[in-house]
């Protein structure tokens, strides 16, 4: 194993230091797969929970998710895209299977039917708020450029680094910080916060 997996890296080195981890991973070195756990998880626990919304179902994406990596870290090509990129590509997809399986879904709602009391009895009308939240936030999104829409999207909802969004978009890093902060701001406007 290298030296520089036992260092954090820097925000400067971080991308490099992902795909010499993922080289190593590809063939079979424990280590490195263990480094990597380290410095990704926490992120893509957070795309997966985001998801899902029940932290035990999160958990569960997140390890087969990296399951998966382990197995197909030899496919993986750094001339498409970064380790992270790839990462959360994988957990994105295994969190959109575990919500088609209705077993997990199923056993996960009977056991909090079991558990709730009368406190939830104000949830329809929480979950209606969300709805009518959702449905403006919607609008606003659509209000957007598209660039600044799909760089929005790509940082918040794919949990995407600033830096892996200008990748992906093939833009420079100071349009894309430009991007999202206007459209923060639209949206606060917007929706009146």
């Amino acid at each position: 194993m290298h030296d520089n997996f036992l260092v954090k890296p820097t925000p400067e080195n971080a991308l490099e230091v992902q795909r010499e981890l993922m080289s190593a991973m590809a063939v079979g070195d424990r280590q490195a797969f263990e480094q990597l756990y380290r410095l990704t998880s926490p992120r893509l626990f957070a795309v997966a929970l985001r998801m899902l919304r029940r932290h035990a179902w999160a958990e569960e994406v997140l390890h087969d998710s990296y399951i998966t990596a382990w197995n197909r870290a030899g496919s993986y090509n750094p001339a498409l895209s970064s380790p992270m990129t790839w990462l959360t590509h994988i957990v994105r997809n295994r969190a959109i299977d575990w919500m088609r399986g209705s077993d997990n879904q199923l056993d996960e709602l009977d056991d909090d039917v079991m558990n709730s009391d009368a406190s939830d009895v104000d949830e329809p009308l929480q979950r209606l708020q969300q709805d009518s939240d959702a449905k403006i936030l919607a609008a606003c999104l659509a209000h957007l450029p598209a660039e600044q829409r799909q760089s929005l999207i790509l940082a918040y909802y794919q949990g995407l680094s600033h830096g892996e969004v200008s990748s992906h978009l093939q833009q420079p890093l100071g349009t894309i910080k430009s991007w999202i902060r206007r459209a923060l701001d639209h949206l606060k406007s917007c929706v009146g916060l």
